[in-house]
């Protein structure tokens, strides 16, 4: 790898700020996202610990055996995949408890390490970082006029942003934000997300944990997730939509394993129901919204690699957006320390995403692939913020529509903002 020809990303702040902070910094996420590319722009010296199926590079062997000597060399030290030798973990806590220095080490992994034979945390230590596939404005696609952060401050600059193509917003889902592919063609980036599922799925799975599973199975249930991109489905209607579709049967405690195992390997990126009292009187659905790491999975799965597919299917074109847009929200949210959820209730009223800031104050965003729909986004805004009122509680500071062919940001008169995605910045 070329250092030179790093593109930058949101997080490179933030990698900067916990080198300071702390002694070692742990960079997670799906594989292929970037993470090794980030930890080799911040480090001055590196070691690798691949392997592959059931045979140990040297430098696994190494770490395990004499773990001193994959920690010299001129700090930060990068150490990528350190998941296949976790005694690094407390070697890396002794040696920043013994120098007292910031900033020693940068470890990346691409899945969650089994932590049997870890003594510590790391907490005060280490500082975790979560580093996702590329937004819009990272991968160029996105003009930055509007700041994410000002808006939800209720600080938008009013502009015309451009003409957006619903074609190339297609292909943009398509293709997804994986660093090696932002210059693919939409079916060439489709091709390598195929190979990169086959490979977690032949691979990945079992190095995970040494558990053989059936690769038919965890292929059907990754279909399942696809269809349901977006949406707060159970365990149990995944069940039955792969009986529906599939002819298959899958037991529900062997879906929820594999459900783990996914999510272990960063493959998942579900949000979180907002649990803060919206609303005191409503019973809040607890469910999780069903997401892919990056859009551009659900994509590949459905066998949707060119624009055309999209373009004749809007409602899946729809749900699609939706997981691009909050992907991106959530990695600008992530810069200023806000968090992403979602809302849904028992009287069947949503929110597409909220954003809380580290203030306490909350942000509510519907999202909208047409710019017809954005009367239809506000007054649904309006009407739940009206019910909060009424109950006193507490109501979102902000209310705005991200749409997908809006070709401005602008305040309505009813105080709703109007944001095409491709127009967001941190």
């Amino acid at each position: 790898m070329d250092i030179k020809n790093y593109r930058k990303r949101i997080v490179d702040d933030k990698i900067e700020h916990y080198l300071k902070l702390f002694g070692a910094i742990s960079i997670e996420g799906p594989k292929y996202c970037g993470k090794t590319w980030a930890g080799r722009f911040h480090s001055n010296s590196e070691v690798l610990l691949h392997k592959t199926t059931g045979e140990l590079s040297n430098n696994v062997e190494l770490a395990r055996i004499s773990p001193s000597l994959i920690l010299e060399g001129e700090k930060p030290k990068l150490i990528d995949e350190w998941q296949e030798a976790t005694n690094l973990w407390d070697e890396i806590r002794i040696e920043v408890d013994k120098t007292g220095l910031k900033g020693q080490y940068i470890l990346t992994g691409s899945s969650t390490p089994n932590r049997k034979g870890i003594a510590h945390s790391g907490a005060g230590r280490f500082g975790k970082i979560y580093l996702r596939t590329m937004s819009l404005y990272e991968s160029g696609d996105s003009t930055g006029d509007i700041s994410f952060e000002e808006l939800c401050n209720n600080k938008l600059k009013q502009k015309m942003t451009g003409e957006v193509d619903l074609r190339n917003l297609a292909g943009l889902i398509i293709r997804g934000g994986w660093p090696a592919n932002i210059n693919y063609s939409p079916k060439d980036s489709s091709d390598a997300i195929e190979e990169y599922i086959k490979i977690i799925i032949d691979d990945d799975l079992l190095r995970l944990d040494g558990v053989n599973r059936d690769k038919h199975k965890v292929k059907l249930l990754l279909k399942s997730l696809a269809r349901n991109e977006s949406t707060t489905v159970s365990n149990m209607t995944l069940k039955k939509d792969i009986s529906d579709i599939d002819n298959e049967n899958i037991d529900i405690d062997t879906l929820s394993s594999y459900l783990n195992a996914l999510d272990k390997l960063y493959l998942l990126d579900n949000d979180e129901p907002y649990s803060s009292n919206i609303r005191s009187s409503i019973r809040v659905k607890q469910s999780e919204k069903r997401h892919f790491a990056d859009p551009s999975i659900a994509c590949s799965l459905l066998n949707i690699k060119e624009e055309d597919k999209l373009l004749n299917d809007l409602e899946t074109f729809g749900f699609l957006f939706e997981a691009l847009v909050e992907r991106d929200l959530k990695i600008y949210a992530d810069s200023f320390n806000a968090k992403c959820y979602h809302y849904q209730d028992y009287r069947k009223r949503k929110i597409d995403s909220i954003i809380e800031l580290e203030n306490g104050k909350w942000c509510a965003f519907e999202i909208k692939l047409g710019a017809n729909k954005i009367d239809e986004a506000a007054k649904n805004l309006l009407s739940i913020k009206q019910d909060i009122e009424k109950e006193k509680g507490k109501v979102p500071s902000v209310l705005c529509v991200i749409c997908g062919l809006s070709n401005a940001a602008y305040k309505r008169k009813d105080g709703v903002y109007v944001v095409p995605i491709t127009a967001l910045k941190p």
